[in-house]
């Protein structure tokens, strides 16, 4: 367990985030291994239904974990306070409604495929393909939201490294399935997807285990999962926040992809690359995001509200310089990175995706702010302000996809994001000003 109320808040920030980030990384690195091996075993035309259909997959595990990540704030909080009995009721709380919530939206989502991936414009040729990924990716959403609980209450209480470890073997894992199922069982794009259900199941339930051993004085009992109304109000409160925030990100990205979908093949190909290797980019603004809620959440339970706006403002200035770096590394070594992730040697495509990093880059100082300003106001209880924030981004997502979009092709997307976050950021810089903590 780690105390983030005591000590220097910039170190503590940075300690905590070093396991989280390189977990974050071995959990893209499995969905890049995906990217990887399904256009060097089965073509272009096996990714492209792939990442036709990724921000689905993406918009539903967003909503999930940003779920159990607000349930955690509710964790961190009883932990700041030395309140060890509503936490436990917390931990309960957090793995009954997490469960159900997976459940239950893996259920509707598979019986409405068709309508969804109709609404995604997926053309003929890759519906098929695209079916059976994403519906084995959508049965499988509890096994990654088994992990993510388990990995959201170990941070609340100062553990990000166990999640690390059974994360670094659930990558090996899967990238050992991946050419298990795809080369030896011939099981094609549906391979992927079993590879990291399987793997992700592995994660959770080793995850469990662990940490049912190495803090017996956690384990949970009967009676810490009775409802409590009061709690689940409260867990309710942070986590659908949390979660809608995360998801309305996702329904934006998921309408700007319903016209990249028309767009042909190699666009699609293109724009696969360029988001995947965006997301390493970004990975530090939402690593460094959900170390500031859990860091707040603490904080504001201790009532050390002054430690809460320094350990901010310390984590925007070291975000800043990451980025400094990003914006070189899209200006050099961009094609290179497009060849790595898609094992394509088509220049169309490569160009594409090295335009669309080149162009978004240099804006990435704003989406810093965005990330960091969302999840530190949901740590300390501004459960409002990111919604609104979140909803301005997929209102603006949803317009372009409608108006720019067919009216200037790919290059419309390409704009879709610079342009949307610098309408987004408005309100959370004025909350923030204004805020008393």
């Amino acid at each position: 367990m780690k105390d983030l109320t005591k000590g220097k808040p910039i170190r503590l920030i940075l300690l905590f985030a070093v396991p989280l980030f390189v977990g974050q990384l071995f959990q893209l690195f499995y969905s890049l291994a995906d990217t990887r091996i399904v256009g060097q075993t089965l073509g272009d035309e096996a990714l492209a239904a792939v990442g036709a259909t990724t921000t689905l997959s993406d918009m539903l595990l967003s909503f999930l974990n940003g779920l159990t990540n607000g349930f955690a704030i509710v964790i961190a909080t009883c932990f700041g306070a030395k309140d060890e009995s509503q936490m436990k009721k917390a931990m309960g709380g957090t793995i009954l409604l997490g469960s159900c919530c997976a459940v239950a939206l893996s259920g509707l989502c598979l019986l409405n495929m068709s309508g969804l991936l109709k609404l995604l414009n997926i053309s003929p040729e890759l519906f098929a393909a695209a079916r059976g990924y994403i519906g084995i990716v959508i049965a499988g959403l509890l096994a990654a939201t088994l992990y993510n609980i388990c990995a959201a209450m170990l941070r609340a209480i100062g553990d990000s490294f166990t999640p690390l470890l059974f994360l670094i073997l659930a990558a090996f894992l899967n990238i050992a399935m991946d050419y298990g199922f795809i080369l030896c069982l011939h099981t094609g794009v549906e391979g992927a997807a079993y590879a990291t259900v399987i793997a992700q199941a592995v994660s959770a339930f080793l995850c469990f285990l662990y940490m049912r051993r190495k803090y017996p004085q956690l384990t949970l009992k009967k009676e810490d999962f009775k409802p409590d109304m009061v709690l689940y109000k409260k867990l309710f409160g942070a986590g659908l926040s949390m979660g809608f925030m995360t998801s309305l990100v996702g329904v934006g990205t998921m309408a700007l992809q319903t016209s990249i979908n028309t767009f042909g093949t190699d666009i699609i190909v293109a724009h696969t690359a360029a988001r995947k290797i965006s997301s390493i980019y970004m990975l530090p603004f939402s690593v460094m995001g959900t170390t500031l809620a859990t860091y707040c959440g603490q904080n504001l339970g201790a009532g050390k509200y002054s430690r809460i706006r320094k350990g901010i403002r310390d984590t925007v200035l070291v975000t800043f310089v990451w980025c400094t770096g990003v914006i070189i590394s899209a200006y050099t070594v961009a094609p290179w990175l497009i060849r790595t992730v898609t094992a394509t040697q088509k220049k169309d495509i490569i160009d594409t995706a090295s335009l669309y990093l080149r162009v978004n880059t240099p804006f990435y100082y704003v989406p810093t702010v965005i990330c960091l300003f969302r999840n530190s106001m949901q740590g300390f209880g501004d459960n409002r302000t990111p919604v609104i924030s979140s909803s301005l981004e997929m209102i603006g997502k949803v317009l372009i996809a409608l108006l720019l979009a067919p009216a200037i092709g790919y290059y419309g997307i390409i704009v879709a994001e610079p342009i949307v976050w610098f309408i987004m950021v408005i309100p959370l810089v004025v909350n923030m000003v204004r805020s008393p903590v």
